[in-house]
């Protein structure tokens, strides 16, 4: 979705999955000069873009959804859909007679898990949880501003300018909704790549079960690497390959599935990858702002000013401490890049 600012002075908050971490939403806002004006965090100068998943897992998922909510109608605020709104969607909308299931993400186990805060701390509040689930339609699935672009965790030009001609806005529709629950279907494409990442399958008869005790036949993978030659060059995941696996030489099939994303492309902002350690950018236009808010880690942002070469001194984070969701002592950040 093309969206030049009208204000080519106006900087930009680029701000990483909440997971309903939402008192340490508004102490980030409040250390990045955002205030209370009528009630809705605003700056005068400044813009805020949230990188999705405001929902699941968290404490504070209904608070953070409103307090996002009334950023973006009011314009102090923009957002692109993350995993988790779609994950939503699918999980509360029926299919359609004939599919074979009953609803297009299934009630297994696993799903019911990852959804379960958020219908708890909706369960007395339905109506405004129905009120959610139609506002995530309204939510992009990328910004392409002037300056930088941004999508929940993979930037690929091909399936986005092919999602853009039939829809100009962004967004999703029900019925794209429904498209996407079919294997192998462009619209499933579509999501999966932008939402969740591009991956590589692992040799036949290799598997890896991650620290969440899931096992997995695919890796995720980086779509910025530059010239790589083994799986240890692509990967990108909290958990990381066996050293065997890790040492293994792409084949010519596999380097035509990955991505690539060219220097001289705009900066280009993710979330989702559950990073931690230090902020900083992971290419030179590159940048991930997910760090694992909600396993006590931080939730950060990079604070865009046009800049075509990204900086690790443009990260601005605050730590993370349950219950009360926020550890106040700790700002590891230069006063200057919190005044802008």
């Amino acid at each position: 979705m093309a969206t030049p600012s009208s204000n080519p002075c106006r900087g930009y908050d680029i701000i990483g999955d909440i997971h309903g971490c939402s008192l340490t939403l508004e102490s980030l806002l409040q250390r990045m000069g955002y205030a209370k004006v009528k009630g809705v965090y605003e700056h005068k100068r400044r813009q805020a873009i949230f990188i999705g998943d405001i929902i699941d897992r968290g404490p504070r998922i209904r608070e953070a959804l409103h307090l996002v909510r009334d950023m973006v109608e009011r314009g102090s605020a923009r957002i692109v859909m993350g995993n988790h709104e779609y994950n939503a969607l699918g999980y509360c909308t029926r299919a359609r007679p004939g599919s074979g299931r009953t609803f297009l993400r299934e009630h297994i186990p696993r799903h019911n898990r990852l959804i379960k805060e958020t219908l708890q701390q909706f369960e007395a509040h339905p109506g405004e949880w129905k009120d959610f689930l139609a506002w995530f339609y309204t939510i992009p699935l990328f910004i392409e501003d002037e300056h930088f672009r941004a999508v929940h965790a993979c930037w690929d030009n091909g399936l986005i300018s092919r999602f853009r001609q039939e829809h100009p806005d962004g967004c999703i529709t029900e019925d794209f909704l429904h498209a996407s629950s079919v294997n192998d279907s462009f619209p499933g494409e579509v999501m999966d790549t932008l939402l969740r990442g591009t991956d590589l399958r692992l040799p036949e008869g290799v598997a890896i079960t991650g620290s969440d005790g899931f096992v997995r036949k695919f890796f995720r993978t980086k779509f910025w690497a530059d010239n790589p030659h083994t799986y240890a060059d692509v990967v990108f995941q909290p958990d990381p390959l066996p050293a065997d696996v890790a040492a293994h030489v792409l084949t010519a099939d596999e380097h035509r599935q990955l991505l690539s994303y060219p220097l001289d492309a705009p900066p280009v902002f993710v979330g989702h990858y559950w990073m931690d350690g230090k902020p900083s950018q992971l290419k030179s236009n590159v940048a991930c702002v997910d760090f694992s808010a909600v396993k006590y880690g931080k939730l950060a942002a990079y604070r865009m000013d046009g800049e075509r070469v990204l900086s690790a001194d443009k990260f601005v984070w605050v730590d993370v401490q349950w219950p009360n969701d926020i550890d106040q002592r700790n700002y590891p950040t230069s006063e200057d890049s919190l005044a802008r």
